[in-house]
């Protein structure tokens, strides 16, 4: 693969611009700041499996926006709904037909959603659960398990900037996949526990990925049950990339209400909660509520997206298509005698190396790669498209040949 002479006059004068009018240049997870060395700040375009920066490099995107992007940037089917309603309107004084469209579909899809209701972001989405769950109950206390991300706002956030106490006073703490530690937090909670929140697996930053036990799994439907709290599936990352149907499925496990945004929609805006009929009085009697979340245009987004789901048997395919890079990445870490952990699931894959404490080797390998043409991340879950091809995993196989390289050679 031919090296890429990388251009970056133009996203290093947007940052300079950027810094004067935008506190930090930038927010949140996006800041380029987190990244390596050399990483674009803006993007001008995106197209099947690949993003281009304002510079005009392109890269093979193995992190999909960060994980809405499902069927590949601007997917015909998706572009053709969206252009449809779009030409007729999308913020109106009303819900379109499509909110009704769409609540059926989702509720076709998921075996435990008896209704659906939607948002515009995966915070709206988990806190929504979080209200209807103590609506329901009449109850206070929540465990979430210590370092898992449910959204940015106070009650959540990984910061504790502007955080109060009070944001945070009925949040407590287990440990993921630990059965024990989440009788513990329960027996804490006593008799004013509304809900336990799970991710679909463990996918803090920069650590190994750990999916689900059965026993943790069931541990934490049957205490809901014992107890008569929610049990809320915070599926907002992972969902539909895994099984269609919810992330827990092959756990044999259903939640109460679930939390969906991300690849919802291929990019565009929008999130949901489905719940069981137990909730549904408790979701009509809270106010929830946003100028912007019955978007016409979203919600057909939504709708196309599903269906191509479907039709692709998308998890499926990412599941292949996921499994044929890590087992790339395997043959040539070992090749290259460089040691390695991949973890989490093919669909969403993460990399880590090892004596890597500062994350510098994970670094270096993503620098190189990006000098390659692929967009990687040392230290996030990153994730796969149905875009992705097989000559797209072969293509981003010779870059991170390279990138191995160069981290053995550092280390002679």
């Amino acid at each position: 693969m031919t090296e890429h002479v990388t251009r970056n006059s133009l996203d290093t004068a947007l940052r300079q611009r950027a810094a004067r009018v935008i506190p930090g240049g930038m927010w949140g997870h996006q800041r380029a700041a987190l990244l390596p060395e050399g990483y674009p700040q803006f993007f001008a375009k995106g197209e099947g499996a690949q993003v281009w920066d304002v510079d005009g490099n392109a890269y093979l995107d193995f992190m999909c926006s960060w994980g809405p992007i499902i069927l590949g940037h601007r997917s015909p089917v998706v572009e053709q709904a969206v252009d449809a309603q779009r030409a007729i309107g999308d913020c109106l004084d009303g819900p379109t037909e499509h909110l009704v469209d769409l609540a059926e579909l989702m509720v076709r899809t998921i075996p435990h959603a008896d209704w659906a209701m939607f948002q515009k972001n995966g915070s709206d989405a988990t806190t929504a659960c979080v209200t209807i769950a103590r609506a329901a109950t009449g109850r206070r206390k929540v465990l979430v398990a210590r370092g898992s991300y449910h959204g940015a706002v106070p009650w959540c956030t990984p910061s504790l900037a502007g955080v109060t106490a009070e944001d945070r006073a009925h949040v407590m703490h287990y440990e993921y996949n630990d059965v024990d530690s989440l009788l513990a937090a329960v027996k804490e909670a006593g008799d004013d526990l509304a809900a336990i929140l799970v991710t679909a697996f463990r996918h803090d930053v920069g650590r190994d990925l750990e999916m689900p036990t059965r026993a943790f799994a069931e541990a934490v439907r049957g205490l809901c049950d014992d107890a008569g709290a929610a049990l809320v599936l915070d599926d907002v990352r992972a969902g539909f990339r895994l099984n269609l149907g919810g992330s827990w499925e092959s756990l044999g496990v259903r939640p109460d209400l679930a939390a969906w945004s991300k690849a919802i929609a291929n990019g565009y805006p929008l999130a949901a909660v489905t719940g069981g009929d137990r909730f549904r009085e408790a979701a009509q009697s809270v106010f929830v509520t946003g100028s912007f979340w019955c978007s016409a245009v979203s919600m057909a987004a939504a709708k196309a997206t599903l269906g191509e789901l479907h039709r692709l048997d998308a998890p499926r395919y990412l599941e292949r298509i996921g499994s044929r890079f890590r087992a790339g990445l395997a043959d040539q870490a070992k090749s290259h005698g460089v040691g390695i952990r991949q973890s989490g699931p093919p669909q969403m894959p993460l990399v880590l190396f090892d004596d890597d404490p500062d994350s510098g080797k994970g670094a270096r390998f993503c620098r190189e790669a990006l000098r390659r043409g692929v967009y990687l991340h040392h230290r996030h879950n990153m994730f796969l498209s149905t875009a992705h091809t097989d000559a797209d995993i072969d293509r981003a196989l010779v870059a991170t040949d390279a990138a191995f390289a160069a981290v053995a050679a550092a280390d002679r």
